[in-house]
């Protein structure tokens, strides 16, 4: 199974300095241009070291920067008059659907229109679950990553990060 990553997931676990968790998933692990540019390229000039991170994870393989043709996709026009979903989220979810792969993203405007077009979501917190469900970060980890991208503006309601933390101790 493919997976293409919004911006936030892939900002708020560089922030954590815990984007490694992405390697255990399927490939390919790609990122729309048009995020690419908006998250790494704006970042990196803006100094930000989460966006220094991006760019290495880029660089060794972890994730591929693709071109999304949104012109002439009746889903890009369909998903255009969606109120609150940006352009960036318009790509990812076009690149999913073309791919028939997992759109990576927590924003909601960006869940509901993946819902009515069929493309399968995940978010972040899902990719930490997910790394220590498989072992690849022990539940002390775990949590703290979940609690570093809050620390770093991560936003996630009180009841979620109850059950975000429910699950985590519930793993053996």
């Amino acid at each position: 199974m493919s997976w293409v990553f919004d911006a936030t997931p892939l900002i708020y676990l560089a922030k954590a300095n815990r984007i490694g968790v992405v390697k255990p998933l399927d490939e390919p692990r790609v990122v729309p241009e048009g995020v690419y540019r908006e998250v790494v390229t704006t970042g990196v000039e803006q100094g930000y070291d989460d966006a220094r991170r991006i760019e290495r994870a880029v660089e060794n393989g972890l994730v591929d920067v693709v071109a999304v043709e949104t012109d002439d996709s009746p889903v890009a026009t369909r998903l255009a008059r969606h109120p609150g979903l940006s352009d960036a989220g318009v790509a990812v979810l076009v690149c999913a659907n073309a791919r028939d792969a997992v759109a990576v993203m927590d924003e909601s405007a960006g869940r509901s229109a993946a819902e009515v077009e069929g493309v399968e979501t995940r978010g972040t917190a899902y990719l930490v679950l997910a790394a220590v469900k498989d072992g690849q970060l022990s539940k002390a980890e775990g949590r703290d990553a979940i609690d570093a991208m809050i620390d770093h503006g991560w936003y996630v309601a009180p009841d979620v990060y109850t059950r975000i933390v429910g699950k985590l101790e519930s793993f053996e």
